[in-house]
């Protein structure tokens, strides 16, 4: 494809900011979207910086076959944001792409977007972080695959949250004579099994699960596709009057609760009941729970290429018992159930995440600890390509010394707030735990930046 893109956007350059920039030496987690774009902002900000990543290459969950084993990625797979969402700010996509891109087509971009900002050169690739350690002064002592310790005043944690999967049991699991796997593991219909002829089951009705289901449920492919879930779901279209449906995203000024209820009648309009295709009746209406968008799925269940069942009560060595009482004979499993938010570097559990949840001030910053930013770890609404580089605006900031948070105290209420105001409307589930608005996030930063410039210029004891 090539480098098609040029810098459209106005940049910021690096500077020197009252001392502070010479005396950061941060490192960077990881070498995904993440990872790239916020090396990006702190080249040119003037940060000094290391960027890890165990892989060969950048790209993180984008990079089809990943060697670091970590990539979700599946051959056929397009992304489901458009184009008019995905694209950097100032590295905008190319004209000629489709509206949905392909896999290959995003880590191109990518590579192109790495190049052409010159990040390489700042990436170590093929060197994993085995643990990560904040001492009593403060700094971070970082050990690195290659058997090297090096101490750094900050830390980027851009690892990611889709490598680590939640793989769920059930009595007489370890009977069955057929494969198990988790969806993240699916590269093709043939790799790493080969589904001709055989009965397949897909537990989950996720954006993976419906993509993989509608692949398999290819007559010339597997025998019989059934697909497992737990209640009902709402399944939106990728297109909404001949466009891209994101493409009709609310202000971010309007009322969260009027948006939400304009967007719920013109989805339900458009889609219509989920039981006439055969899916059991939601229990929540449409964007309380994060969207599964399929282009093709409810037309698989309308050709009855697919087949529902509920959820799965226990597994026989020849099959599955659903909750209904009802059995199926079963050659395949796939679970197509979610991952693990995961840190595996870190041993001081106050970095961790339980159950998936990690109380974070703008799902970045611990309250008291202001040398670690955790970059990319939520799921936004539409989407996760450029949420990073929206929050490498403020760290860059941060560290810069241009910009300063508000005291702990205030930082702890603004994270009750935030919880109920993106995640209040949502069902408890761990998918939604790191749930955020992209729209409305973009533009509480953009005034937060503000706020925290203004403070900055204040001398410490009167912010």
């Amino acid at each position: 494809m090539g480098t098609l893109w040029r810098t459209t956007h106005s940049q910021e350059t690096a500077m020197a900011f009252d001392g502070q920039a010479g005396s950061v030496r941060a490192c960077i987690i990881g070498a995904g979207c993440s990872g790239f774009t916020t090396a990006k902002r702190f080249k040119d900000f003037g940060l000094a910086f290391d960027c890890f990543e165990a892989s060969d290459d950048i790209g993180g969950n984008w990079y089809y076959r990943n060697p670091n084993g970590m990539s979700a990625c599946y051959e056929s797979l397009h992304i489901d944001t458009s184009k008019w969402r995905l694209a950097f700010e100032d590295f905008p996509g190319p004209a000629g792409w489709p509206d949905f891109p392909h896999h290959s087509l995003l880590l191109q971009y990518f590579r192109d977007y790495v190049d052409h900002f010159g990040l390489r050169p700042h990436i170590t690739f093929g060197t994993r972080v085995e643990h990560a350690m904040r001492d009593d002064d403060g700094q971070w002592q970082v050990r690195l695959s290659d058997g090297q310790t090096r101490t750094y005043s900050h830390l980027v944690v851009a690892n990611g949250h889709h490598w680590d999967p939640r793989m769920p049991t059930y009595p007489g699991q370890e009977t069955f004579a057929g494969p198990i796997i988790h969806s993240h593991a699916y590269n093709d219909p043939f790799d790493p099994i080969d589904m001709r002829g055989k009965r397949v089951l897909v537990v989950g009705v996720g954006n993976s699960a419906m993509d993989i289901a509608s692949e398999l449920s290819q007559r010339p492919i597997a025998r019989r596709l059934f697909v497992s879930t737990r209640r009902g779901v709402w399944v939106f279209p990728k297109y909404i009057n001949g466009q891209p449906a994101d493409k009709a995203l609310l202000p971010p000024w309007m009322p969260p609760a009027m948006g939400r209820a304009l967007a719920r009648g013109m989805l339900k309009k458009t889609i219509g009941r989920m039981e006439d295709y055969g899916l059991p009746r939601p229990d929540h209406e449409p964007l309380e729970a994060h969207p599964s968008v399929s282009g093709e799925f409810l037309t698989r269940l309308g050709c009855g290429d697919i087949a529902v069942r509920p959820g799965l009560e226990r597994i026989d060595q020849g099959g599955v018992q659903f909750t209904d009482g009802t059995r199926e004979d079963i050659d395949v499993i796939i679970y197509a159930t979610g991952y693990n938010i995961s840190f595996p570097f870190f041993s001081q559990p106050r970095f961790q995440a339980r159950d998936n949840v990690l109380a974070l001030w703008k799902r970045m910053f611990i309250p008291g600890v202001d040398n670690l930013a955790y970059v990319g770890l939520a799921q936004p609404l539409p989407t996760l390509v450029n949420f990073a580089e929206q929050q490498s605006k403020l760290v860059a900031r941060l560290w810069a010394g241009t910009y300063a948070l508000p005291s702990d105290t205030q930082m702890q209420r603004t994270i009750i707030a935030d919880e109920k105001r993106h995640l209040g409307h949502f069902y408890d589930s761990p998918r939604h735990r790191i749930q955020v608005d992209f729209a409305a996030y973009v533009a509480d930063m953009q005034r937060e930046i503000r706020q925290g410039e203004r403070r900055a210029k204040r001398p410490a004891n009167a912010r």
